[in-house]
């Protein structure tokens, strides 16, 4: 017990040296930044000013997004997926084909649609919880995480629902923040860089810059901008396309698989809204590192909206709840995305798998 404790203990400390390091360059970037380049370097004022209010407001939401990221509390599967006392006895004791039909009594009250590659109901034996649609358990954080993407280790946090629009923002501002470095040490690069290689020329022209240690932050501080910045470009691109095509990572490289079988384009409702399902309907709070994102992150809206047979009792499935039973406040958080789609209207963003939804209502 105890050396595996310590063994967790030190693996846990060990997590943090990304983040460490993260915050030792972008400590290090805005002392470059602020002093050797604003302060040392630029002669001009209004230069100076401009660059450091701009500097600051991009360093400002950068920081923000990047510790909501880290400290958003992971969404965990609630009470109502864990197996009732009596089902959980008699799950333990069964063999597994007989456990199967446990978890499909159960998960009739749920709103579950998704399964295994065999077709059997996704159950986590760790956290003993039925997993809800879009949920995987990550190793390294030791939970079941709603709407897990994957760890990051550069946060040090598992991506999910709670914190991906954090993650996304993150991803914007960290890119703006080293292309705006770039863009506006370019000169000085040059600058420095002339005078490094005629320093040694007696004639040379004279540089209005001087030969100071400042020349080595700013030299420095452009490479490693302008590398942070091609790095993150790619990786942010990579998710902008997921969330036009409301995929996570996992489901990108492995389509969720439903009752009737795989479709990578499940969850896609068009590309308004599934940017609204990340980032909210007011776009006023899309900037911002507040939570803005739709739903509950255990139930979600899926384009295949039909009557399940095994739901019959529940009535109509919409988002995951039937329209009989389930928690008003998971209704309530979804009903926008059901009144652009009643009347059939789906974005279809792959022809070749389209869906006809026919709604009756019911007299």
């Amino acid at each position: 017990m105890a050396p595996h404790y310590v063994l967790r203990c030190c693996q846990r400390s060990l997590a943090w040296i990304p983040v460490i390091f993260i915050n030792l360059v972008v400590g290090w970037s805005y002392y470059a930044y602020v002093v050797e380049l604003c302060i040392f370097t630029i002669p001009n004022n209004a230069e100076k000013i401009s660059y450091l209010v701009v500097f600051h407001l991009f360093f400002i939401m950068f920081i923000w997004s990047y510790w909501r990221t880290i400290c958003s509390r992971l969404a965990n599967p609630s009470k109502e997926f864990c197996l009732p006392k009596v089902e959980k006895e008699q799950y333990e004791k069964e063999d597994p084909d007989t456990q199967q039909e446990v978890l499909k009594k159960v998960v009739v009250g749920l709103p579950v649609y998704t399964r295994t590659g065999t077709g059997a109901v996704r159950y986590c034996d760790h956290c003993q919880v039925i997993k809800p649609d879009r949920c995987h358990h990550c190793s390294t954080c030791d939970m079941c995480v709603l709407k897990m993407d994957h760890h990051c280790p550069w946060v040090n946090n598992c991506v999910g629902f709670s914190n991906y629009k954090f993650f996304v923002l993150f991803l914007a501002y960290s890119m703006l923040y080293c292309v705006f470095i770039a863009a506006t040490v370019l000169q000085y690069f040059i600058k420095f860089w002339t005078l490094c290689r005629r320093r040694s020329v007696e004639d040379c022209p004279q540089n209005q810059l001087p030969d100071t240690h400042a020349k080595f932050h700013v030299l420095f501080l452009f490479f490693v901008a302008a590398i942070f910045f091609i790095s993150i470009l790619s990786l942010f691109s990579y998710h902008l396309w997921l969330v036009g095509k409301n995929r996570t990572t996992i489901e990108a490289f492995r389509a969720p698989v439903f009752r009737n079988g795989p479709d990578k384009n499940g969850f896609s409702l068009g590309f308004s809204r599934n940017m609204a399902e990340v980032f909210g309907d007011q776009k006023k709070y899309w900037m911002f590192p507040i939570y803005s994102s739709h739903g509950d992150g255990q139930s979600f809206v899926t384009r295949l909206v039909n009557l399940d047979p095994e739901q019959m009792a529940g009535g109509l499935q919409i988002n995951g709840k039937s329209s009989v039973e389930g928690p008003a406040s998971t209704l309530g958080n979804n009903i926008n995305h059901i009144e652009d789609h009643q009347d059939g209207s789906f974005d279809k963003t792959d022809v070749a798998e389209t869906v006809t939804v026919t709604i009756e209502s019911e007299s």
